[in-house]
């Protein structure tokens, strides 16, 4: 898995999910190992090599790919899995050396490990006062420069506690479908609990709970009736910002996996429409998927690029809802490798493909209709600066977002923006802004 991620850049939850579904054979002990010690490698990657380069004579970025990887995992375990004798650990990596064709260089898999497992307390490590860039950098895993970013932008402080968060195992939140009565809520819940779920309300929302401990979210009861639906409690925001209504037609221009359409849907009870659309086939089925099994009947899905206008839907829509493709950079806590797949340079990209979107899309929105831009990005360049960049062009105009967020988050989103942070919000990194189109 290390291999394929880090060297084909295939995405780690992709590769994961493959993998673990081949071997669901395997005792359930066996395959939460395999996924502790793969996330855990790439989480920390930055900090293994760190170490790796104090104790071998080849730096880790010259190493050829297995062996880098095999002292990665290795290293990993020795320093974050008490659970793993040290002796263990050198044994095995000795082992898959000579069972991977690397039987020449076992001597130096076995010494570089057995030389950082008994000097494991004198490793030099960056000065934080004198370093502070690459203190952090180290300690947290994260790129030199995406450092450099964040302390620019938000200060020392705050960056320390968003990157402190990164590493923290983020609750898989879902939210409960909203016609469902306080009492019928409680009984989901409480049959969650039974299979050995940890189940909490999560402050944000009344139809919002986290989930800790469960085994598989498609075998918890309520999944196959479409009681819920998995879903950051960020992104949850998106549909409450839009005040949606029965009646109302709402497009959702980048939808997958369907799940701010498949809200939207419920909120329009009986009447209503969502068109709901993405680029490929595969992200329209997935649409597809959660609307049928959320018994969302009013969710039409469409496969469309959202960067071509689409004429017979100018100025159709009470809402349009602009969740954009973006850096992810909100959401590394949940996918270990978006981190060293961003650049600065890929993140100009990024914002100007979302400034492509936004120049299609305000099309649809009726005049006195809602457009909702959102991303999981904690990144300016793509939230408040592309915000700026589309009121200077377009007939539009910021709201207030105070009426329709939550008692936690009273205060904020007064100017039209909210600006969510992992480490300091109850949340995934993310920002919304409610822009209303002129009359």
């Amino acid at each position: 898995m290390l291999l394929e991620i880090t060297e084909k850049e295939s995405y780690s939850h992709l590769v994961m999910r493959d993998v673990l579904d081949k071997y669901n054979y395997l005792p359930g002990r066996d395959k939460a190992f395999l996924k502790r010690v793969t996330e855990g490698t790439l989480e920390r990657r930055i900090q293994i090599d760190y170490i790796l380069d104090q104790f071998s004579r080849v730096p880790a970025a010259s190493m050829k790919p297995f062996i880098r990887n095999l002292l990665r995992l290795s290293v990993y375990q020795l320093f974050f899995m008490d659970s793993v004798p040290d002796a263990a650990v050198c044994n095995e990596a000795v082992k898959l050396a000579g069972k991977r064709g690397f039987r020449s260089l076992s001597g130096f898999v076995n010494g570089v490990l057995r030389n950082i497992a008994r000097n494991r307390d004198r490793i030099c490590w960056p000065d934080r006062e004198k370093e502070p860039v690459g203190f952090l950098s180290v300690k947290y895993s994260v790129p030199l420069w995406l450092v450099e970013k964040l302390l620019s932008e938000r200060g020392r402080e705050r960056t320390e506690r968003i990157l402190e968060s990164f590493l923290v195992p983020a609750p898989v939140t879902i939210r409960i479908r909203q016609e469902l009565g306080s009492q019928e809520r409680e009984e989901l819940i409480s049959r969650m609990r039974q299979t050995g779920a940890a189940a909490e309300p999560h402050p944000y929302h009344p139809f919002a709970y986290t989930l800790r401990g469960a085994e598989g979210i498609s075998s918890l009861p309520g999944f196959s009736e479409g009681l819920f639906m998995v879903q950051d409690t960020s992104s949850m925001l998106v549909c409450e910002a839009a005040g949606i209504r029965p009646g109302q037609r709402v497009i959702d221009v980048c939808a997958s996996p369907g799940g701010k359409a498949v809200h939207a849907a419920e909120k329009l009870k009986e009447s209503g429409f969502v068109s709901a659309r993405d680029l490929t086939e595969y992200k329209a089925g997935l649409i597809r998927d959660n609307s049928r099994r959320m018994r969302a009947d009013r969710v039409e899905t469409l496969i469309w690029d959202a960067r071509r206008l689409r004429e017979e839907d100018i100025e159709s829509a009470d809402a349009v809802l602009a969740d954009l493709p973006c850096s992810g950079l909100g959401v590394i806590g949940r996918k270990k490798d978006i981190k060293y797949r961003m650049s600065p340079e890929s993140l100009l990209e990024l914002a100007k493909l979302q400034r492509q979107i936004l120049g299609t899309v305000w099309r649809y929105v009726k005049p006195g209709g809602v457009l909702i831009y959102s991303t999981c990005t904690i990144n300016p360049g793509e939230n408040e600066e592309n915000v700026g960049w589309f009121l200077e062009r377009y007939p539009f105009h910021l709201e207030s977002l105070s009426s329709c967020l939550p008692q936690e988050l009273s205060g904020e989103g007064e100017s039209g923006m909210l600006q969510l942070l992992p480490g300091i919000h109850k949340s995934d990194g993310f920002f919304l802004a409610r822009l209303v189109r002129d009359n």
